[in-house]
């Protein structure tokens, strides 16, 4: 309990850093599906990134895009920011979007604010299984293999072979990029029923894809160069 205070304020600061509301939700939704095209353009900027973040595209079974993910706090950590989900079918073609909140807690020796651009590059079934999974937890009891790739990862292309998901980030600053590890991943129900309209489910987005949104069709385009 004595660690619960802290933390909940950190969580509440990082909250609070985020951009200010919109007036709808779909506003917000079609603002943060423009965001990413700019994060997966940033990442494939990156001379260290682009082939293997390029090679893992093309292969991919699915990408979890967060935007902006905040991180911050002094010892106690805390790591806030809204992604999108969408797959990737056999002839390369990407579903839509589906909305996932990503939270993280940590303890340790870390100080600062940080923002950055994170892209999960899911490969397997089973990485994508279990990040569609409610609350998941990255590297806890979650069954998957993560790899963590940096803008400063000068091997990146011949290390981590194998991996059931690989988190590319833009910044790793004071966390290394270890936010990652033991982030809970949420489905944000309200958020894909206002975009799309009416009530879908991840599935029914993602898997059986019954419902689409022009809108995204830039980030699918983004994803598929």
């Amino acid at each position: 309990m004595a660690r619960a205070i802290p933390l909940l304020a950190i969580l509440a600061l990082l909250v609070g850093a985020l951009p200010a509301r919109a007036e709808s939700m779909v506003t917000e939704q079609t603002t943060l599906v423009a965001r990413a095209v700019n994060a997966v353009e940033e990442l494939r900027s990156q001379p260290n990134l682009q082939k293997a973040i390029t090679a893992k595209l093309t292969h991919a079974r699915a990408v979890l895009i967060v935007p902006n993910m905040y991180k911050g706090g002094f010892l106690f950590g805390g790591a806030y920011g809204v992604g999108i989900l969408l797959t990737r079918d056999a002839r390369g073609g990407w579903s839509g979007p589906a909305f996932y909140s990503v939270t993280s807690a940590s303890f340790g020796l870390q100080a600062g604010l940080e923002d950055s651009a994170d892209i999960l590059v899911i490969m397997t079934e089973g990485g994508l299984s279990a990040i569609m999974h409610n609350r998941l937890k990255l590297g806890v009891g979650a069954g998957v293999a993560v790899a963590t790739i940096g803008a400063h990862a000068g091997a990146a292309t011949t290390t981590n072979g194998g991996a059931d998901i690989y988190a590319f980030a833009t910044s790793f600053g004071a966390y290394g990029g270890a936010s990652l590890e033991g982030s809970v991943i949420e489905p944000k129900p309200a958020w894909n029923a206002s975009y799309y309209g009416g009530h879908p489910t991840p599935r029914q987005i993602l898997i059986a894809r019954t419902v689409n949104n022009p809108q995204a069709n830039a980030l699918r385009d983004a994803l598929a160069e």
